[in-house]
């Protein structure tokens, strides 16, 4: 078929989609999941119209979508898409490029070294810094463990490349007591095995308490938070930095979404955050770009070009070539929709979209205090954290506000007690959408 008229429906179907955002059920209906069985088809054994695989991925896939683009999606941390962000992801594909080093792509090797200098820049953290564009904070949390892992053994001159584990020193872990699960993923997958992993107890709000944190050395990644999932919360890192370097021990931290609010008024939280070794955060999270696109950070730009080197006889790449820098051999150039949001919101815009998020987190909580809900954190940044009177009213309002459509928001656990998690992370939420949620929470208590 022509390549044209292929194109050009998907563009409509998609444009057509974009224009229900706001419209739409926010979680899809029985009906719509139900209509996903159209897709349940044996493989064909012919060629078939792409045009009618698009009508059948439109007609029964968008339907029971999760509209996390939309300005009433409150979960997860999601921020939707920037028009700036969708749309050079749309050239990008045409472009059709492996994004590994300057031979395979000049344009996407220039480019992503520039959004990793923006980054740095957006950040304010070490300039020399290496920059690797991942698929995920899981992904790029493996990918800086490793290269700390290998950085703490090199040190004792042990050489991790040849001779593994095997009979190496051992390194330690020390994470929060409330870490990330794909921070223990990451861990897990690296051979950490749990039950060794040392946990640091945290106060009430969810961070880690100075007083109580356990015995570094310089065979020890501390792992530290920049935004605790449910809370909000940053842990002291004026205070647990310094100590760490003193014992010569590897500092990362998990900035999945608040290395953020280093962009912003916001940026006190983050004090002493760039005296680490390694960060890392997502694009798709607060800065608003498509999945896919998360960023590692090593301040020491060759332990990590080292770790994950990739060099071959046939492509060599700078140390700075993305396939150096990340899992990833043959890879998208998640670093262009990065660079696109950055170059369209501008420092300020940055700063002023993490700010209103913030502002927009405070209005629901004091909406919801009004209303007679408990908000169980400070609301330091843009997480709400909220029960009812009861564990049963918890979890009932909670499923009447899915079931409704008109808004979505996720289930989490506080202190063994269930309570519900509301997230302010995209660009298209505005005051009028929070509103909305708290008069819809508030009704739901009344009955």
């Amino acid at each position: 078929m022509d390549e044209d008229e292929i194109l050009a429906d998907a563009d409509r179907r998609a444009h057509n989609y974009l224009t229900s955002i706001g419209k739409r059920r926010v979680f899809p209906d029985a009906a719509a999941l139900n209509g996903l069985s159209a897709f349940d088809e044996p493989l064909p054994e012919h060629s078939t119209s792409p045009l009618d695989m698009l009508r059948l991925l439109d007609e029964s896939g968008s339907p029971a979508t999760a509209a996390s683009n939309d300005p009433r999606y409150f979960g997860f941390v999601v921020g939707a898409t920037l028009p700036a962000a969708s749309a050079a992801e749309r050239l990008m594909l045409a472009w059709d490029q492996c994004a590994s080093s300057f031979d395979n792509s000049p344009v996407a090797a220039t480019l992503e070294r520039i959004a990793a200098r923006w980054v740095l820049d957006a950040l304010h953290l070490p300039r020399e810094s290496a920059v690797g564009f991942g698929t995920s904070a899981t992904a790029c949390t493996l990918v800086a463990i490793a290269a700390a892992r290998r950085a703490l053994l090199l040190r004792k001159g042990w050489d991790f490349d040849a001779d593994g584990l095997v009979g190496a020193p051992e390194v330690k872990i020390v994470i929060s007591e409330l870490a990330h699960i794909t921070v223990k993923k990451a861990l897990r997958v690296l051979g950490f095995g749990m039950k060794r992993v040392i946990v640091a107890p945290v106060d009430a709000d969810g961070r880690i308490d100075p007083q109580r944190l356990p015995p570094l050395d310089d065979m020890t990644i501390l792992c530290l938070q920049a935004g605790e999932v449910n809370t909000g919360e940053f842990d002291p890192f004026a205070a647990l930095i310094p100590r760490a370097k003193a014992a010569g021990a590897w500092v990362h931290v998990d900035g999945a979404f608040g290395l953020w609010a280093r962009a912003s008024a916001k940026a006190s939280l983050t004090e002493g955050i760039d005296g680490a070794h390694s960060w890392t955060t997502d694009g798709h999270k607060w800065l608003n770009t498509p999945y896919d696109g998360a960023m590692v950070i090593c301040r020491d730009a060759a332990a990590l070009a080292q770790a994950m080197n990739s060099d071959a006889v046939y492509l060599t790449g700078a140390h700075d070539a993305q396939k150096n820098l990340n899992l990833e051999f043959s890879r998208r150039a998640r670093g262009i929709p990065i660079w696109a949001a950055l170059r369209a919101l501008g420092r300020s815009g940055v700063a002023a979209m993490v700010e209103r998020h913030c502002a927009q987190a405070s209005r629901i909580a004091d909406g919801l205090r009004a209303g007679g809900f408990h908000v169980l954190n400070r609301v330091v940044l843009n997480q709400v954290l909220v029960r009812a009177d009861t564990d049963e009213q918890t979890v009932a309002i909670r499923e009447a506000a899915q079931a409704s459509g008109e808004m979505w928001f996720g289930a989490t656990v506080w202190k063994s007690q269930p309570a519900f998690r509301i997230s302010v992370s995209s660009w298209r939420t505005r005051d009028e959408d929070v509103d909305r949620l708290v008069e819809l929470l508030c009704a739901l208590r009344k009955r």
